[in-house]
Protein backbone atom coordinates (compact mmCIF):
# COMPACT_ATOMS: atom_id res chain seq x y z
CA UNK A 1 0.00 0.00 0.00
CA UNK A 2 2.48 2.14 1.03
CA UNK A 3 4.29 1.84 -2.37
CA UNK A 4 1.55 2.57 -4.27
CA UNK A 5 0.69 5.94 -2.46
CA UNK A 6 4.55 6.78 -3.46
CA UNK A 7 4.01 6.05 -6.83
CA UNK A 8 0.81 8.32 -6.85
CA UNK A 9 2.65 10.87 -5.09
CA UNK A 10 5.58 10.54 -7.58
CA UNK A 11 3.23 11.58 -10.58
CA UNK A 12 1.66 14.28 -8.63
CA UNK A 13 4.67 15.39 -8.29
CA UNK A 14 5.91 15.07 -12.08
CA UNK A 15 3.16 16.42 -13.10
CA UNK A 16 3.49 19.59 -10.87
CA UNK A 17 6.13 19.63 -8.15
CA UNK A 18 5.14 23.25 -7.34
CA UNK A 19 1.94 21.72 -5.19
CA UNK A 20 2.33 22.05 -1.68
CA UNK A 21 2.10 19.30 0.21
CA UNK A 22 -1.28 20.59 2.21
CA UNK A 23 -2.35 20.95 -1.57
CA UNK A 24 -1.31 17.61 -2.51
CA UNK A 25 -2.89 16.31 0.83
CA UNK A 26 -6.40 18.20 -0.40
CA UNK A 27 -5.83 15.35 -3.56
CA UNK A 28 -5.24 12.78 -1.93
CA UNK A 29 -7.95 13.12 0.92
CA UNK A 30 -4.97 12.33 3.27
CA UNK A 31 -2.85 15.16 5.71
CA UNK A 32 0.00 17.29 5.20
CA UNK A 33 2.23 15.78 7.94
CA UNK A 34 1.60 12.08 5.82
CA UNK A 35 2.48 13.48 2.60
CA UNK A 36 5.45 15.52 3.76
CA UNK A 37 6.54 12.00 5.13
CA UNK A 38 6.04 10.08 1.89
CA UNK A 39 7.91 13.11 -0.06
CA UNK A 40 10.67 12.54 2.48
CA UNK A 41 10.69 8.94 1.88
CA UNK A 42 10.96 9.38 -2.38
CA UNK A 43 13.80 11.72 -1.86
CA UNK A 44 15.75 9.32 0.42
CA UNK A 45 14.84 6.41 -1.82
CA UNK A 46 16.14 8.78 -4.69
CA UNK A 47 12.96 8.33 -6.85
CA UNK A 48 13.10 12.00 -7.00
CA UNK A 49 16.39 13.11 -8.56
CA UNK A 50 15.83 17.13 -8.65
CA UNK A 51 12.81 19.63 -8.71
CA UNK A 52 13.65 21.55 -11.39
CA UNK A 53 11.32 23.54 -14.05
CA UNK A 54 11.47 23.18 -17.63
CA UNK A 55 11.48 26.15 -19.62
CA UNK A 56 9.47 27.42 -22.63
CA UNK A 57 13.06 26.71 -24.42
CA UNK A 58 11.89 29.78 -27.00
CA UNK A 59 11.45 32.15 -24.43
CA UNK A 60 15.07 31.37 -22.85
CA UNK A 61 16.71 31.74 -26.39
CA UNK A 62 16.91 28.11 -27.20
CA UNK A 63 16.09 27.49 -30.41
CA UNK A 64 17.76 23.86 -31.49
CA UNK A 65 17.51 20.48 -30.13
CA UNK A 66 20.19 18.45 -31.56
CA UNK A 67 20.02 14.36 -31.13
CA UNK A 68 23.61 13.51 -31.89
CA UNK A 69 24.77 9.86 -32.89
CA UNK A 70 28.37 8.55 -32.36
CA UNK A 71 30.11 5.16 -33.55
CA UNK A 72 33.21 4.04 -31.99
CA UNK A 73 36.64 3.02 -33.96
CA UNK A 74 36.80 0.00 -31.79
CA UNK A 75 35.61 -1.48 -28.62
CA UNK A 76 38.23 -0.82 -25.81
CA UNK A 77 38.50 -2.54 -22.65
CA UNK A 78 36.57 -2.24 -20.28
CA UNK A 79 39.41 -0.07 -17.84
CA UNK A 80 39.77 2.01 -20.91
CA UNK A 81 36.28 2.62 -20.94
CA UNK A 82 35.60 3.65 -17.93
CA UNK A 83 38.62 5.81 -18.06
CA UNK A 84 36.84 7.30 -21.00
CA UNK A 85 33.53 7.96 -19.20
CA UNK A 86 35.55 10.12 -16.72
CA UNK A 87 36.80 12.36 -19.64
CA UNK A 88 33.58 13.02 -21.27
CA UNK A 89 32.56 13.97 -17.41
CA UNK A 90 35.14 16.29 -17.44
CA UNK A 91 33.86 17.12 -21.13
CA UNK A 92 30.22 17.91 -20.64
CA UNK A 93 30.99 19.52 -17.34
CA UNK A 94 32.31 22.72 -19.76
CA UNK A 95 29.09 21.70 -21.96
CA UNK A 96 25.89 22.69 -19.80
CA UNK A 97 23.50 22.65 -23.05
CA UNK A 98 24.12 18.92 -23.38
CA UNK A 99 21.40 17.31 -21.08
CA UNK A 100 22.04 13.53 -21.83
CA UNK A 101 24.94 11.87 -23.08
CA UNK A 102 25.47 8.02 -22.95
CA UNK A 103 26.09 4.46 -24.66
CA UNK A 104 23.53 2.55 -26.29
CA UNK A 105 23.37 1.25 -29.25
CA UNK A 106 21.21 1.62 -32.93
CA UNK A 107 21.04 3.48 -36.02
CA UNK A 108 23.68 1.14 -37.57
CA UNK A 109 25.90 0.41 -35.52
CA UNK A 110 26.01 3.65 -33.38
CA UNK A 111 27.31 3.69 -29.85
CA UNK A 112 26.64 6.74 -28.28
CA UNK A 113 23.92 9.13 -27.72
CA UNK A 114 23.92 12.74 -26.81
CA UNK A 115 20.97 15.38 -26.53
CA UNK A 116 21.93 19.12 -26.61
CA UNK A 117 20.01 22.10 -26.78
CA UNK A 118 21.06 25.25 -28.72
CA UNK A 119 20.73 29.29 -29.24
CA UNK A 120 21.08 29.01 -32.98
CA UNK A 121 23.21 27.11 -35.55
CA UNK A 122 26.03 28.66 -35.26
CA UNK A 123 25.81 27.54 -30.88
CA UNK A 124 25.15 23.99 -32.65
CA UNK A 125 28.28 23.56 -35.12
CA UNK A 126 30.46 24.91 -32.29
CA UNK A 127 29.61 22.24 -30.42
CA UNK A 128 29.97 19.80 -32.76
CA UNK A 129 33.57 21.22 -34.06
CA UNK A 130 34.65 21.31 -30.29
CA UNK A 131 33.43 17.72 -29.68
CA UNK A 132 35.15 16.42 -33.31
CA UNK A 133 38.26 17.66 -31.83
CA UNK A 134 38.17 16.37 -28.57
CA UNK A 135 36.70 13.17 -29.46
CA UNK A 136 38.17 12.63 -32.83
CA UNK A 137 40.63 10.01 -31.38
CA UNK A 138 37.96 7.54 -30.18
CA UNK A 139 35.16 8.46 -32.42
CA UNK A 140 34.36 7.13 -36.01
CA UNK A 141 31.29 8.96 -37.11
CA UNK A 142 28.90 10.69 -35.65
CA UNK A 143 25.78 12.12 -37.46
CA UNK A 144 22.95 14.66 -35.84
CA UNK A 145 19.47 15.39 -36.19
CA UNK A 146 18.61 18.74 -35.28
CA UNK A 147 14.58 20.03 -34.81
CA UNK A 148 13.73 23.68 -34.61
CA UNK A 149 12.16 24.00 -31.05
CA UNK A 150 9.95 26.73 -32.28
CA UNK A 151 8.43 25.06 -35.10
CA UNK A 152 4.63 25.22 -35.53
CA UNK A 153 4.74 21.82 -36.69
CA UNK A 154 5.74 20.50 -33.44
CA UNK A 155 3.83 17.66 -31.79
CA UNK A 156 4.70 17.34 -28.48
CA UNK A 157 6.67 19.67 -26.04
CA UNK A 158 9.49 18.67 -24.77
CA UNK A 159 8.32 17.97 -20.76
CA UNK A 160 8.61 14.58 -18.32
CA UNK A 161 5.21 15.60 -17.01
CA UNK A 162 3.69 13.23 -19.42
CA UNK A 163 5.90 10.04 -18.17
CA UNK A 164 3.82 10.62 -15.36
CA UNK A 165 0.86 8.75 -16.88
CA UNK A 166 3.16 5.50 -17.99
CA UNK A 167 4.54 4.86 -14.15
Amino acid sequence: MKTQKLIELLKVLMKNCKLSDRQIARRFGGSQPTVTRLRTCLEKQGFVKSYTVVPNFGKVGYKIIAFTFSSLKGYPSRESALKIVQKAKRWLEKHPNVIYAADGQGLGGRDLVMVSFHKDYDDYTKLMHDFAFEWGGVIDTFESFIANLMSELTMREFDISYLADHI
